[in-house]
């Protein structure tokens, strides 16, 4: 079974790479947090006729790991041109092709890589409680394989000195590939402040979206509403709201510990305060 879904997925993918100048780029890409409701966005908006996800698999990565592949190639994920046009003449509001790929908004090189590909492209980011984030990941990264210590306090320990030099190399040497600063950035992804500061001159403020997931997850209708209004899509009725790749969080954080996380946060959460129009809601 495994085999033969290997092979339809080699046989679409030399499809798309053969048809890849007929098909549409995306309009907008959900590029974060890693472990903050990206999926269950992505599910939730692939729902609506007017936006089209990739034809084969949500993340396509081609802007962090995948992009020595070439343009041909990511255009291969996505619908065809007469499809979209389509959709078109029977709503009357262009139909929008998206991905969700969460380590874009932590990759040093891949903001500047979507600003200068995909020109006019709007951003969506979903942010939580960046201890809770930590400890969610993980638990996700232990369970995939990649994270081989299985004590959360001592692989935060750990993390200064597994990303040491990993930007530096990401931008040295593009094509180059970081373990530790894809699987094991459990603060240094939580600092989504200096995240945002970085992509905002490149994509421009107007354009990027940055959303509460708590508030997704508690009132999904609004936030979903304002996703909407953000895209210029009309609103058809609300979908399916699912959570998607939740995974319980393995034992509580030791208090002290908690305690100093959010201490080490609290800075970068209230520079969240002029993306959420408010402060976060873990903080209140």
């Amino acid at each position: 079974m495994r085999t033969i879904k290997r092979s339809v997925l080699s046989l679409s993918r030399a499809t798309g790479r053969f048809t890849s100048g007929a098909r549409v780029l995306p309009a907008f890409l959900i590029m974060g947090a890693q472990r903050c409701g990206t999926t269950s966005l992505y599910r939730a908006l692939a729902q609506h006729p007017l936006l089209l996800k990739p034809v084969l698999h949500k993340g396509v990565h081609y802007f962090d790991v995948a992009h020595w592949r070439g343009t041909a190639w990511y255009q291969a994920h996505f619908p065809l041109r007469v499809g979209a046009a389509l959709l078109h003449h029977r709503y009357g509001v262009r139909a929008q092709a998206y991905e969700s790929s969460p380590y874009y908004l932590f990759h040093p090189l891949a903001g500047e890589r979507i600003a200068a590909e995909l020109p006019g492209v709007k951003v969506i980011v979903l942010v939580r409680d960046p201890v809770e984030r930590a400890v969610s990941a993980h638990a996700h990264e232990l369970a995939r394989g990649f994270e081989t210590e299985s004590h959360f306090e001592y692989a935060v320990e750990l993390e200064a000195r597994r990303l040491a030099g990993a930007e530096e190399l990401l931008r040295e040497s593009p094509l180059a590939l970081h373990h530790s600063h894809r699987h094991h950035a459990y603060l240094a992804r939580g600092r989504y402040a200096d995240q945002l500061d970085r992509l905002e001159p490149l994509i421009g403020r107007e354009r990027i979206l940055v959303l509460d997931s708590h508030r997704f997850f508690a009132e999904p209708e609004p936030v979903y509403d304002r996703v909407l209004d953000f895209l210029g899509v009309p609103r058809l009725g609300y979908p399916a709201f699912e959570r998607h790749n939740g995974r319980a969080l393995p034992r509580r954080v030791p208090e002290v510990l908690a305690r100093a996380l959010r201490d080490h946060f609290e800075a970068y959460d209230a520079r969240l305060a002029r993306w959420l129009g408010g402060e976060p809601s873990w903080r209140r």
